[in-house]
Formats: C-alpha cells, sequence, structure tokens
C-alpha cells in the first residue's frame, strides 16, 4: 500500500483551464479549475504549456471538465474532410464576382447596342452598388434572427433569380431594374464567410478565410474567359445567363449546409447544435469532448446598438472606415488602370480627357480580344494580393496586415506622381491592387472573429454596406476629379489610405491567436484565449 501511494505521488497531474473561463474572470474561483485534492497526495496541478494557438490532443478531450463549449468542440475536432466540403460550397457562393466583373462586359456592349448615352451606362453600374449598400445591414440582421444558413440561401436564390432574368430584359429601364436587384442579393453573399468562419479552428481560421477568397479571383477569371467564348457568338444575354452558374449549383448543394452550432447555442437549439458538432466530428474522424454543451445565456440577436457598446464603439468606427477606404481604394485603381492605360502614362492623360470631351458621348467601341487580355492580366493581380496576405497574417497580426496593405497602396500611388513609362507604370498598378486586395482580405478575416455571434453577421453586413459607400463615391475621384487633375485624384487615395493604415493601428483588439467570442455580456477575450498563449493571472 505504501509503495502504490509512493508510486502515485510521482504522477504528474493534468490542469485544463476551461475555455469558457478567461483568467480575468470573476468565476475562476468556483467553477474555472478543477483540482484532485487526495490525503497525503501532493495537490498542486502541473500546468501544461501549449504553442500559441495550438489545439489540447485529442487523446485528452476534457477529460477533467464535465462541460463544454462549441469553441472546445471546434478546436478538439480540428480540421478536416467536413470544413474542406464546407470551403467548397462556401466558395462557390463567393463566386459571385462573376456577376461584378460582367459590368465591365456588359457596359460598353448595351451602350453599343441600345446606343445609351454615357450616364446611362454609368448608372448600370451605379445600381448594382445601391443595392448592395442598401441590403447589405438588412441581410446581416436576418443571419443574426434566423441563422446564418438562411441569410445566406435567400440572398443567393435571389441573386440566381434576377442575374437570369435579367437575360430576357427587353429594355433599358427593365435591365437597370433587374440589376439593382442583383446587386441587392449579392449583398447578402458576404455572411459566407460568417458561416464559414463559425465552422474554422482558431490555428486554421485566417488561411482558410483567405483561401475562399481566391474563389473570388477565380469567379473574375472565368467570366472573362466565358466572355471570350459567349460574347462573339451567343451574345451578352446568354452571358449573363451562363454567368448564374455558380450560384445554380451552390443552390443545388445548400441542403448538405448545415446551421452554424455557435448560432444554434445562443439561440437556445443545443440538440441541434450537438448533432451537428457530432456530424463533423464523425465527417473528420475525430472524437467529440466529453460532457455536456453548455448553452449560452440567450440574448437579443442582430440588435445594431450591440455595435456601439463601450466594448464595440471605436471598433466599429474604425472598421466602417477602414472597409469604407479599402472599397474607395480598390474600385477607384480598377477604374484609373483603364484611363493609365489608355494614355500611355499619368503626364499625357490630362490631354487624352481632353480629346474624350471633345467626341461624342454615344461613340461607339466594342471591346476588342486586347481588351479582354488587359482585363484577364489585371484579375491576375488578385492571386499575389492572396498569397502575401496568407503570408503575413499569422506572423504580425490582424491589425498590422491591413496597416501594411494600405501604406504599400499609398506609396505605390505616390510613385505614379512620377512620369514613369508603360512597364514601370503596369507594375506599380499590379503592386498597388495585389495590396489593396489583400488589405480587403484581410477586413474580412478581422470583422467576424472581433464581433460576438449575437452581433457577427450584422457587424459584417453593416460593414459591407460601408465598402459601397465608398464604391459608389469612388467614380466621383476615379472619373470627374481626374479631368480637372490627376495628381489631386492620386493625392485623395493616397491619403485615403495613409488614415486607414492609421485607422488599423489604432483598433482596440487584435484577433491573432483568440477564439471567437460567444457572449456580447463579457469582456471581450474571455470566451477563449488561444491555448497556452496566455499565462492565468
Amino acid at each position: 500500500m505504501e509503495e502504490d501511494l509512493f508510486q502515485l505521488r510521482q504522477l504528474p497531474v493534468v490542469k485544463f483551464r476551461r475555455t469558457g473561463e478567461s483568467a480575468r474572470s470573476d468565476e475562476d474561483g468556483i467553477s474555472g479549475e478543477h483540482e484532485v485534492h487526495i490525503e497525503g497526495v501532493r495537490t498542486e496541478l502541473e500546468p501544461v504549456e501549449l504553442e500559441d494557438g495550438a489545439a489540447v490532443p485529442k487523446e485528452f478531450a476534457n477529460p477533467t471538465d464535465d462541460t463544454f463549449m462549441v469553441e472546445d468542440a471546434v478546436e478538439a475536432i480540428g480540421f478536416g474532410k467536413f470544413q474542406w466540403k464546407l470551403s467548397v460550397i462556401t466558395g462557390l457562393a463567393w463566386a459571385n464576382a462573376m456577376e461584378m466583373m460582367i459590368l465591365s462586359i456588359l457596359a460598353p456592349q448595351l451602350h453599343c447596342e441600345w446606343r445609351l448615352p454615357s450616364w446611362q451606362v454609368a448608372l448600370l453600374t451605379s445600381v448594382v452598388f445601391v443595392g448592395m449598400m442598401s441590403s447589405s445591414t438588412l441581410w446581416g440582421n436576418i443571419s443574426d434572427q434566423y441563422g446564418r444558413k438562411t441569410g445566406l440561401k435567400i440572398s443567393v436564390l435571389w441573386t440566381l433569380y434576377y442575374g437570369i432574368l435579367s437575360g430576357f430584359a427587353p429594355v433599358y429601364s427593365w435591365i437597370l431594374v433587374l440589376r439593382g436587384l442583383v446587386g441587392f442579393g449579392i449583398g447578402g453573399v458576404p455572411q459566407s464567410v460568417t458561416l464559414y468562419a463559425e465552422f474554422l479552428p482558431m490555428k486554421a481560421r485566417a488561411k482558410c478565410i483567405l483561401l475562399i477568397e481566391v474563389f473570388w479571383a477565380l469567379g473574375t477569371v472565368f467570366e472573362v474567359l466565358l466572355a471570350v467564348l459567349v460574347m462573339p457568338t451567343l451574345g451578352w444575354r446568354w452571358l449573363l445567363v451562363l454567368s448564374a452558374l455558380p450560384l445554380l449549383l451552390f443552390a443545388a448543394l445548400c441542403f448538405w449546409l448545415p446551421e452554424s452550432a455557435r448560432y444554434d447555442v445562443l439561440s437556445g437549439n443545443q440538440e441541434k447544435a450537438l448533432a451537428t458538432l457530432k456530424r463533423i466530428a464523425t465527417d473528420n474522424g475525430a472524437p467529440m469532448p466529453l460532457g455536456k454543451l453548455v448553452v449560452s445565456r440567450q440574448e437579443d440577436r442582430g440588435k445594431m446598438r450591440d455595435l456601439f457598446t463601450p466594448h464595440f464603439r471605436w471598433t466599429t468606427l474604425l472598421l466602417w472606415f477602414i472597409w469604407f477606404s479599402n472599397a474607395f481604394s480598390y474600385y477607384g485603381l480598377v477604374l484609373l488602370t483603364t484611363e493609365f492605360f489608355q494614355a500611355g502614362d499619368v503626364c499625357s492623360i490630362s490631354s487624352r480627357r481632353q480629346e474624350v470631351k471633345a467626341k461624342c458621348s454615344l461613340t461607339c467601341e466594342y471591346l476588342t480580344e486586347e481588351d479582354y487580355t488587359d482585363l484577364l492580366w489585371t484579375t491576375l493581380s488578385e492571386f499575389p494580393g492572396v498569397l502575401v496576405t496568407l503570408w503575413i497574417i499569422d506572423r504580425i497580426g490582424r491589425k498590422k496586415t491591413m496597416a501594411l496593405s494600405f501604406l504599400v497602396f499609398s506609396f505605390c500611388s505616390l510613385l505614379l506622381f512620377l512620369c514613369v513609362g508603360r512597364n514601370v507604370l503596369t507594375v506599380l498598378l499590379f503592386i498597388a491592387r495585389a495590396f489593396i486586395s489583400g488589405g480587403f482580405q484581410a477586413a474580412y478575416v478581422y470583422t467576424p472573429e472581433v464581433y460576438p455571434t449575437a452581433t457577427r453577421a450584422l457587424g459584417l453586413g453593416t460593414c459591407s454596406g460601408m465598402a459601397r459607400v465608398g464604391a459608389l463615391i469612388t467614380p466621383f475621384i476615379a472619373q470627374v476629379l481626374l479631368e480637372s487633375s490627376v495628381y489631386l485624384t492620386l493625392v485623395v487615395y493616397s491619403g485615403c489610405c495613409l488614415l486607414a493604415a492609421l485607422a488599423s493601428c489604432f483598433l482596440p483588439i487584435e484577433t491573432q491567436g483568440r477564439g471567437l467570442q460567444e457572449s456580447s455580456h463579457k469582456e471581450w477575450g474571455q470566451e477563449m484565449v488561444g491555448r497556452g498563449s496566455q499565462s492565468p493571472g
């Protein structure tokens, strides 16, 4: 007996802090740590240090806890077959970039075929952004109130229906209204990021969200290639119909899509959340955590006032400006690229604009094969942006990644003041677009991470809405102000991105290495600090 007791004393005892409670929680003394007291045996528990962001080994699976949270289950189950399938399906929704890219192809075609003046062609683009701006907050509210899957499915089916219907528009007024309704549906597609992020373990979240952004770039490339094949033979109506193919495929596969377990727990559907987690564990071939799933405190979901509580007021305001600046600069660069390439260099652009103003507004120019090639090369700059962001976002953090992207864009914009040749101009525009698209992707990673489950979709929706405001304003700078002064135009874009870089640095919360927050009633980060990354107290 004494020998057995001696051996028992030599055994290390493992201590786990339940991830539902932070070291800063006032409840630590009540339910935070579980210790085993045996008379005659040392009662100090030996903490296990894990690497930053590492999950608890599956073989432990909460051995000392009788309860677990969704965050615990997602981390313990890890990344596997389920997440790969989810990546493809949500990526198909994200490929709605085809509906945006088609604007640059459709506008000159209708300009020639229907003899539209320039302002009507521009209005055809603007009405899509008006639809997106007016609906983004609404789709976020629907996703918080009725579920991520519900909001995403309705928005995709809406976009699919009106996208196909616009191919049958008989006159300009019809296609104007129908494309506006398409924009209204596109405003809800970013909610695919919300749903996707809530199924990802912490260590893989940034990389995976960035990788589904590749579907956006693939959608734009596919649209250009489709236009090369379809436009000369079948015309723009067939192009509109065929551009809805990714959304049609998503609609066929969305029956497989599960509702977010985090949303189900928050809305009181514990059994449904548990069934979803078991399904993920089965697909991934991983064990479920032991114990009972903790049901979160019931909260009002999708309330705008929750974005302006003391914990999130500055975060919300700074993020709105960051998203505005991203879209303002991204779409501005797209418009400026065409002007710069046609002029040859920045110094020649003023004289060219005067020549264009002297022409009739109904002058018709169809897109040529060379134009499609230029569109394709410009689109390919999205891929380096993804790769650079993918490499740095987990090394320097989300805030610094966004700040760096804005700074590089601003620096490239200032270099355009020089009368550089076409080759150098192409390189500068390529780098600027790569980094501003990378900053956009970093914002898509950061925003779902920083808001709690009750307002995550609404927070992303309002930020997306502010981005559309920037997209609406930028034509007045990139096209109207450009006629007066090319240098003033460049100063506006460069200055806006410098301010956005400062805003990124002043964000009060860095989400790298943090779990997703479930409750808005706790201080940020109490749900889960990266396992082993923070020392108690």
